[in-house]
C-alpha cells in the first residue's frame, strides 16, 4: 500500500505530484491517503487520476486501464434517446435544464440514490466538501434536469482545458439523467471539447457512447486536451444559451465503430 505524503491544504494554484498513473497497481490504485483540497484534486485530474475513497477514512487514488471515455466521434443518441430529448427540450414541456444552479443539491442527489449492486455510496461527506469548494472556484460544474419545479435528475464533474471528468449521475424518474449528460455532452462538444471522462465502463454509459480505452493512450489525448484554455467560472454564464434544443437534437448520430489503437 502506498501511503501518500502531502501538505494538509494545497490550493487551485499548487501542484502535487502524484506517482505515476502507469505504476498503478492491477486495480487501477495509485497511492492512498492525502486530502481533497482543490490543488490536490486539480493535480490528480491533470495527471489522469481521480479520488476513489472506499471508506470515509481511506482516501485511494485512481487511474484504471482501460480508460472509459465518450468523445465527440463515439457520442451516440438513440432514436429512444432523441425523442426523449425532443419531449424534454420542447417550448412546452414540464421539463426545465439548467448549469450550476443547484450543485449542492445534485451532488448530494448522487450521494443518497441507492445504485444496484451498490451497498452504499462513495460519495462521502468530506468528497462533498472538496468538490463544492471546487464548484466554488469554477471548476466543478452540474447539470440540473427539473419537472415542474422539482430536481429529478443532473450530474457533476470537473472541467480541465478541453476535458470533462464526470464523476456522478442521478436520476429520480426515467430518462432524467441520460436528457442531461446528452444535452451536456452536445453542448460540450460544439464548444470544442474532445471527451468526457466517464472513469470506468458502465452498461448505461456505453449505451450513449461509451468506449474503453488504453491507458496511454488516454494519458496522450488528456495531455494536448490540457493546452486548451479552461472555462473556468459559473457555467450559467459561460453557456447563456444552454440548453440549445437546435444543437442538441441535430447532432450527428454516429452509428460506427470507434476503434482507438495505441
Amino acid at each position: 500500500m502506498r501511503w501518500l505524503i502531502m501538505p494538509e491544504y494545497l490550493d487551485e494554484r499548487e501542484e502535487y505530484l502524484f506517482p505515476p498513473a502507469a505504476g498503478a497497481t492491477e486495480r487501477g490504485v495509485v497511492g492512498y491517503g492525502g486530502n481533497l483540497s482543490p490543488g490536490a484534486l486539480l493535480s490528480a485530474y491533470r495527471q489522469g487520476i481521480f479520488p476513489w475513497p472506499s471508506s470515509p477514512m481511506l482516501l485511494q487514488w485512481c487511474s484504471p486501464d482501460p480508460r472509459f471515455i465518450v468523445s465527440k466521434e463515439s457520442l451516440y443518441i438513440t432514436e429512444s434517446a432523441r425523442k426523449a430529448l425532443k419531449k424534454a427540450l420542447r417550448r412546452d414541456s414540464p421539463y426545465r435544464l439548467t448549469l450550476d444552479a443547484a450543485f449542492p443539491d445534485v451532488i448530494g442527489n448522487c450521494a443518497d440514490v441507492p445504485r444496484p449492486g451498490q451497498p452504499g455510496t462513495w460519495i462521502f461527506p468530506n468528497l462533498v466538501k472538496g468538490y463544492t469548494e471546487l464548484h466554488r472556484l469554477g471548476y466543478a460544474h452540474s447539470v440540473e434536469v427539473w419537472k415542474n419545479g422539482k430536481l429529478v435528475g443532473g450530474l457533476y464533474g470537473v472541467s480541465l482545458g478541453s476535458v470533462f471528468f464526470g464523476e456522478s449521475m442521478f436520476s429520480l424518474e426515467s430518462n432524467a439523467s441520460k436528457i442531461g449528460f446528452l444535452s451536456l455532452a452536445a453542448t460540450l462538444f460544439i464548444r470544442g471539447f474532445q471527451c468526457i471522462d466517464c472513469q470506468v465502463y458502465t452498461p448505461y454509459l456505453e449505451l450513449m457512447g461509451g468506449i474503453e480505452v488504453p491507458r496511454p493512450l488516454y494519458l496522450s489525448l488528456l495531455k494536448d486536451a490540457l493546452t486548451a484554455r479552461t472555462l473556468k467560472g459559473d457555467w450559467s454564464e459561460l453557456f447563456p444559451g444552454f440548453p440549445d434544443t437546435e444543437i442538441i437534437i441535430s447532432f450527428k448520430k454516429n452509428s460506427e465503430t470507434i476503434t482507438y489503437h495505441t
